[in-house]
């Protein structure tokens, strides 16, 4: 049975082990978007590091409409924020691709993402920080994340624990409620993660701990994702030349 109290204990002490060996004095650097991931990061942090040592960093495109939800969390932790709107960058990058490059629906997509985490990174430099990784087992497990966007980062704390593990934990920290249980949504195409994904996070967390699915069509579903997706997890690929 998972232990939500222990494993927030062990993940506060792996984090502060993490910062004592690759960044002692450091401050953690996190993407702010308002759902579970960034705020269970946040709170964990915040937790280990104390509040002087956590930065948060909301980045909307152009309008964002539950912006409100992360300045909650900002203020409910009392760590020191930013707001960058990144707009501007990711009009700038579209409006200078070659006019006869096809761009793809995935590609813009992805790109505010990138954008994002190449702005965290750029304030991380700034201000002597480490770059917090928010994504979770369960978004992992079937690749639902974007390849050097929000799949990236310094360390993760969260990589190994499912979506239902980490709300867990949300609520051991105390979080608002409205913070852990939002609906998740992707920012990207405006559906839900659910929508997106064709099965729900509990049928996938069970799938993923126990073995458990009673559709066969969406177990196939999740073990397709998952073939595919396994690139994303795994170090780039290096040729090793003989010498």
């Amino acid at each position: 049975m998972f232990n939500a109290e222990k494993v927030k204990n062990d993940c506060v002490k792996w984090i502060r082990d993490f910062f004592e060996e690759n960044g002692k004095g450091c401050n953690a650097v996190v993407g702010i978007s308002g759902g579970k991931d960034s705020s269970v990061a946040a709170a964990l942090c915040v937790e280990a590091l104390g509040k002087e040592r956590v930065i948060g960093v909301l980045m909307p495109q152009g309008s964002q409409h539950d912006i409100d939800m992360a300045y909650l969390l900002v203020k409910h932790l009392g760590i020191k924020n930013y707001e960058i709107n990144i707009k501007a960058a990711v009009d700038a990058v579209m409006e200078s691709l070659p006019k006869e490059l096809e761009i793809s629906t995935l590609s813009r997509t992805n790109l505010p993402p990138r954008i994002r985490m190449s702005t965290l990174y750029a304030v991380s430099q700034s201000v002597n920080g480490r770059v917090v990784n928010t994504c979770n087992l369960s978004e992992d497990w079937v690749g639902y994340s974007t390849r050097y966007g929000d799949s990236v980062g310094d360390f993760s704390p969260m990589s190994n624990l499912t979506v239902t593990e980490v709300k867990e934990i949300g609520h051991i920290l105390g979080l608002p409620n409205e913070l852990v249980e939002k609906t998740p949504i992707d920012g990207l195409c405006g559906k839900t993660d659910e929508e997106n994904l064709g099965f729900t996070y509990a049928e996938l967390d069970k799938y993923i701990r126990e073995g458990i699915i009673e559709n066969p069509e969406t177990k196939e579903l999740i073990d397709k994702k998952h073939r595919n997706n396994l690139f994303k997890l795994q170090l780039m690929p290096s040729f090793v030349p003989e010498i």
